[in-house]
């Protein structure tokens, strides 16, 4: 029996700190790891967007997943994030997922590619019957040019068992009620954006992936698990406390502007990897100012 309350609440999609040379910084991490497990974060996923997977080699991503899992020591469920436009080929890096201190995958709809919602569709069934491992879907159609519409994300959760949760990323709050109010009981709908999460919920979305959470994991998972209680009044003072905190991060791009809030708070090297580069000057100026102020 899948427990599906590991996957509610806030997870934080962790970056990736690099030193100035590149390599991957482990001791940050472990910094990182630490922080949010201390600060209220209820999961956490590795390899997502926000990692700069894309820029990650095979073996790097072995090593951070084996480093988070010796870290975390099951101290916080983990989802590891994995996606690839080649389904066989996401088989294969899902199955070598397959180890204790893994409680989930987040899979992004194959990009490129441009799959119709049959091909979508065939495409999550295969990886649902290649392993036991929780599923969470991932809808980004702003980096994936294809959409999962809710009828594609229903069948799938109605269909296969280990399908629980999507990453919901459209901005399209149409199709947002519409996986709310048709999805079968238990599956879950999280937001995969900060600064719509208090309206989402509202709706009935379960909690958010989020991406601020790396730098201010305690006051974000209270605003989550306020809205989640139905504390809105509550909720929206942290909401409109974090906002333009939030719109910075996004500025100048995902995780340039996150990683400049955590150099500030002397967490990490500001580092990233091409074609991505850190914030602009006057950016950080900025990102410097608010977090000195929050």
């Amino acid at each position: 029996m899948i427990d599906l309350s590991q996957f509610k609440g806030t997870g934080v999609a962790l970056i990736t700190p690099f030193r100035a040379d590149g390599s991957v910084d482990f001791s940050a991490l472990e910094k990182l790891i630490n922080f949010q497990v201390k600060s209220g974060t209820n999961y956490l996923v590795a390899l997502g967007t926000t990692s700069e997977a894309a820029t990650l080699s095979i073996d790097e991503k072995q090593a951070i997943v084996d480093f988070i899992i010796e870290v975390n020591n099951k101290r916080l469920p983990l989802v590891v994030g994995c996606g690839s436009n080649n389904t066989r080929e996401l088989i294969d890096i899902v199955r070598k997922l397959e180890k204790p201190g893994v409680n989930g995958v987040l899979s992004v709809a194959p990009y490129y590619n441009k799959p119709n919602q049959e091909g979508l569709y065939q495409h999550f069934k295969s990886l649902a019957n290649a392993t036991a491992l929780p599923i969470i879907l991932y809808n980004v159609p702003g980096r994936t040019s294809v959409n999962i519409n809710a009828e594609t994300t229903i069948k799938l959760a109605k269909d296969q068992k280990n399908i629980v949760a999507i990453k919901e990323a459209s901005g399209n709050f149409e199709q947002a009620m519409n996986l709310v109010k048709n999805k079968p009981n238990g599956f879950l709908v999280l937001s995969g954006d900060d600064a719509t999460a208090l309206p989402l919920i509202a709706l009935g979305f379960d909690g958010v992936i989020s991406v601020v959470a790396n730098a201010f994991p305690s006051e974000f998972s209270k605003l989550v698990q306020l809205s989640l209680n139905g504390d809105f009044e509550q909720a929206r003072v942290l909401h409109y406390r974090l906002i333009d905190i939030i719109h910075t991060l996004f500025e100048e791009g995902n995780p340039a502007g996150v990683k400049a809030y955590l150099h500030c708070k002397n967490m990490i090297e500001d580092s990233l990897r091409l074609p991505l580069v850190p914030v602009s000057a006057n950016l950080m100026a900025k990102i410097k100012d608010k977090n000195s102020r929050f």
